[in-house]
C-alpha cells in the first residue's frame, strides 16, 4: 500500500530566520507608524524625533510624499515575511496572491514617494544617489517579481521577491547600522561626543549602506535555494589566427 507523499519540509534554521526577520520587520514597522502618527512633524522637529527637523520646514508635497512612503514602506515590511511562509504559499494560494498584490502595490507607491522625497533628504547628495538607487530597485526588482509570475516563472519569482524583500528591509537594516556606528563613535570619542554630531556622520553612511550588504545576502540566498541567479558570462578565449 502506498502513502501520500508528505509536505516537503522547511529547514528549522529558515523558520528560525524567516521569525526573526518578522520579528524585526513588526518592530520597526509599528515604531515608525506610532512616531508619525502621534505627533506632527513640527512636534517631532522640537523634541528631535524621526525624521521630523528635516521635513517640518519642507513644502507640503514633499510632507504628503513622505507620510506615503512611511505608511507603504511599513505595510511593505509587515506583508514581506508572510509571503515567505511555506505553509501559506501550499495552504492559501490565494489569501498568498493577495496580499502579494498588496505588497507590491505598497512597494510601487513606496519606490516612487521615495523617490518625490530626494530633494529635501536629509542625507545630502549621498542620499539623493544612495536612497535614489534603492527606491529605483525596489520598484524594478518588484515589477520583475510580479512579470514573472505572470509568465509562471515561479522559481523567478521567488528569487525576484527575496532581492526586493531585502531592499525593503533596508528600514531595519538602516537603524541597525545607525546604532553600530552611533555606538561606535561614542566608544571612540567617550561620554563628552556630540551625540548630533555623531547620528549626522552615521547617518551620512547609511544611504547606500542600508541595502547593498542586504542584496549580497539575498542573492547567496537565491543561489543556496537553487533559483535563477545572476552569472557573469563566460570569457571566451582568445582566437589564434596564424603568423604570416
Amino acid at each position: 500500500m502506498t502513502t501520500p507523499h508528505a509536505a516537503p519540509q522547511v529547514p528549522a534554521h529558515r523558520r528560525v530566520g524567516l521569525a526573526v526577520v518578522g520579528v524585526l520587520a513588526l518592530a520597526i514597522a509599528l515604531v515608525s507608524l506610532a512616531t508619525y502618527g502621534a505627533a506632527s512633524l513640527d512636534q517631532l522637529a522640537e523634541d528631535g524625533g524621526g525624521l521630523g527637523g528635516g521635513y517640518a520646514d519642507a513644502h507640503p508635497f514633499f510632507q504628503g510624499a513622505l507620510y506615503v512612503h512611511i505608511i507603504t514602506a511599513s505595510l511593505a515590511l509587515l506583508l514581506g515575511p508572510v509571503q515567505f511562509s511555506h505553509t501559506l504559499r501550499r495552504r492559501a494560494t490565494a489569501l498568498h496572491r493577495a496580499t502579494g498584490r498588496v505588497y507590491l502595490g505598497a512597494v510601487a507607491l513606496g519606490g516612487l514617494s521615495g523617490l518625490a522625497i530626494l530633494p529635501v533628504n536629509t542625507a545630502g547628495l549621498v542620499g539623493v544617489f544612495g536612497f535614489g538607487a534603492l527606491a529605483v530597485l525596489w520598484v524594478v526588482t518588484g515589477a520583475r517579481a510580479l512579470a514573472s509570475v505572470r509568465t509562471g516563472d515561479l522559481a523567478g519569482h521567488q528569487a525576484w521577491m527575496l532581492r526586493n524583500y531585502a531592499l525593503t528591509f533596508a528600514a531595519v537594516t538602516l537603524r541597525l547600522w545607525l546604532g553600530v556606528l552611533v555606538g561606535a563613535q561614542v566608544v571612540v570619542g567617550g561620554p563628552g561626543l556630540d551625540q548630533d554630531a555623531a547620528f549626522a556622520n552615521a547617518y551620512a553612511a547609511v544611504p547606500f549602506l542600508c541595502w547593498l550588504p542586504n542584496l549580497v545576502v539575498a542573492e547567496r540566498l537565491v543561489r543556496r535555494r537553487g533559483l535563477p541567479s545572476y552569472a557573469l558570462p563566460a570569457t571566451p578565449p582568445p582566437s589564434s589566427s596564424p603568423i604570416g
